[in-house]
């Protein structure tokens, strides 16, 4: 049961890759210019993601997989492999790194940086809040926030980001990023940490929340950046997330 879970899991990501390849999206130099096309067929993937997991939230039947999946693998599991707590900033973290050794994205640092923070402040904020709302207890019973994943939602809004950047030059970079946020969200299960209708609703929750970034970005450009002209330097806040709590750092790039 637990390996068709995640091949259930893995072909959502993969769905989700596929489907943003085929969605013509106007190129543009820089997205604060001109705005992407909204395509609601973008909508699906995570739109079924997010309705899986609300559904599982009061149906029986998905309660019930959920029960399923949770004794096949406390039967397995030796040791936890906390692995996920690096992971979730990895997809996100390459898009810089890419650019770092000269991998041009689709967009300069300035734009980038404020789809980062725009993606990851509307993540953070709707998981929070459904966290605080649902109640939803863990696997483990350690607490009553499991409803939705923080960790699979950031990983996956960070895939969403190197997908967008990177997909132009290779699709490549995109799969790997969603083979990542997979990966995290099946070890949230793994360490039963999380149910599967958590993972599912955290992973729609940052593929949509990247979207929106994108989509908002050049209406928050302009209020932002009143000037045309690129600075020599770019100041940016960057979000992260412990475990349990979200937090933002400053930094400056020169």
């Amino acid at each position: 049961m637990f390996y068709k879970t995640i091949s259930l899991v893995f072909l959502f990501s993969f769905l989700s890759a596929n489907a943003q390849q085929n969605d013509s999206i106007t190129k543009i130099d820089s997205m604060s210019r001109r705005p992407l096309k909204f395509n609601y067929k973008q909508l699906i993937i995570p739109g079924v993601l997010i309705g899986y997991g609300v559904i599982g939230i009061e149906s029986d039947q998905l309660l019930s997989f959920n029960h399923q999946i949770k004794a096949e693998v406390t039967e397995d599991i030796d040791n936890k492999i906390t692995i996920d707590d690096f992971s979730q900033y990895a997809p996100a973290a390459s898009v810089y790194a890419l650019n770092a050794f000269g991998v041009k994205g689709k967009n300069n640092m300035r734009d980038r940086s404020v789809i980062f923070v725009t993606s990851y402040v509307i993540m953070a904020s709707t998981v929070l809040g459904l966290k605080s709302l649902v109640h939803e207890e863990r696997p483990d019973g350690s607490s009553n926030n499991s409803f939705p994943s923080g960790h699979t939602a950031t990983a996956f809004a960070g895939a969403e980001f190197l997908w967008q950047e990177y997909k132009d030059k290779s699709i490549w970079y995109g799969i790997a990023g969603y083979a990542v946020a997979t990966g995290t969200g099946l070890f949230r299960i793994y360490n039963n940490r999380h149910w599967l209708t958590d993972v599912a609703a955290g992973a729609g929750i940052g593929i949509l929340s990247t979207k929106l970034a994108y989509w908002m970005n050049p209406y928050i450009t302009r209020k932002l950046f009143k000037s045309s002209s690129e600075s020599k330097s770019t100041s940016m806040i960057m979000p992260f997330y412990n475990g349990q709590q979200y937090g933002l750092g400053f930094v400056k790039v020169f």
